[in-house]
Formats: structure tokens, sequence, C-alpha cells
């Protein structure tokens, strides 16, 4: 079965919702989520990067903080030099999310971190896929991509329990992103097991 790692950390909830959401879609799209939930920036990440290995694509998911990832984030990011050092990522399918207070909050920054860190493992990116809402005039709590973010999942919290926040529409976005690289690590599987066989 198609393995799709979901390494993300959360400080307050929210993101953890989102990492949630993403694994939901994995669940629908009939592959495997593996949740690898980073606690803190001084723990052993020797486990968590095994088991991102063993997995056909990773969704790399932190909280913008200050205009990018969280420090937890960052340190595991940092620890995955170990595994580029082996190009052990090198050619899986990688996408990200991120989620913070503010409608902006410098996502777009966090997202091009996450993007980055996967085209230093020779990753290849998986974008959303989707049309921003505006484009539909479809930008309330409850609509898909309201944020308009074509890199990756962009999600918006209030100052309240995770359980009400992030929105319907965020939590739906993050559910399509989660589908849709499932579907493609399925495609891309097949892909290589079919030129492994025929070299």
């Amino acid at each position: 079965m198609t393995k799709v790692a979901i390494a993300y950390h959360s400080g307050f909830g929210h993101t953890a919702v989102v990492a949630e959401s993403v694994a939901e879609g994995v669940r629908a799209a009939g592959a495997e989520p593996v949740l690898l939930k980073i606690e803190n920036a001084a723990q052993d990440f020797g486990p968590l990067l095994d088991q991102a290995s063993n997995a056909d694509a990773i969704v790399f998911g932190a909280p913008t903080y200050m205009g990018d990832v969280s420090a937890a984030f960052r340190a595991f990011a940092e620890a995955s030099s170990k595994v580029w050092a082996v190009q052990g990522w090198k050619d899986k399918l990688a996408a990200g999310f991120t989620n913070s207070h503010s409608l902006s909050g410098d996502k777009l920054q966090a997202l091009a971190s996450l993007s980055v860190l996967a085209a230093q493992h020779g990753m290849v990116w998986v974008s959303t896929g989707l049309p921003p809402g505006s484009a539909a005039g479809k930008t309330g709590p409850e609509d898909v991509n309201r944020l308009g973010s074509f890199l990756g999942v962009m999600t918006q919290s209030e100052n309240a329990s995770p359980e009400v926040t992030p929105p319907s529409g965020d939590r739906e976005t993050a559910r399509l992103l989660g589908v849709r690289v499932a579907e493609a690590a399925r495609r891309w599987r097949a892909g290589a097991q079919e030129l492994a066989q025929a070299a």
C-alpha cells in the first residue's frame, strides 16, 4: 500500500488539526497516512526520519511563527541532513502546509522554506492544484483555498480551541492536498516499478 508520511509540528494544536485533515485525505485516496508529530527542538529525530524514509511521499507541516516555520520544525529539518547525506529522500514526492493566526502572516515564506527543504533533498514537490477561492467569489471560512495558495496549503486560526478553528474550508483544503499527494504517490510508485521491470 502507498504510504504518505505527514511530518509536522504544532505549537497549540491548530496545525495538528491540519495534519489530521491531510491524513483524512490520504485515507480517502486509499493510501496509508503516517502521522509523525514533532514534539520539540531537542528530541531524538531518528525514529521520525526513519519512518519518513519508509514512505512514498512526505508532507511537511509547521505553524508560521514570526514569518517562517517554527523552531521545532527547523530542528527536524536540520536533523534530516543525515538523510540528505545518503540521498534517502531523493525522488520522493513532497508537499507542505502551514497555519498562522493572521490571514497572511507571511505564510508564503514558511511554504517556501518547506519546498526548499524538499528541493535540497532532491524531492519532487506537489502543489495544491487548486484555484483560489476568489476565482469563484468564495473567500469565506467554509470555502476551499480561500487564502489563494498554490505552493502549499495555507490555513488560518483564530485564538480559539483547535476544535473550532481553523475553519471547515481550510480543513477541506488540507484534506484535498492529502488526496492529491496520495494519488500522485500511487502513480509515481507504479511508474517506478514499471521502469524497474523494464530495465
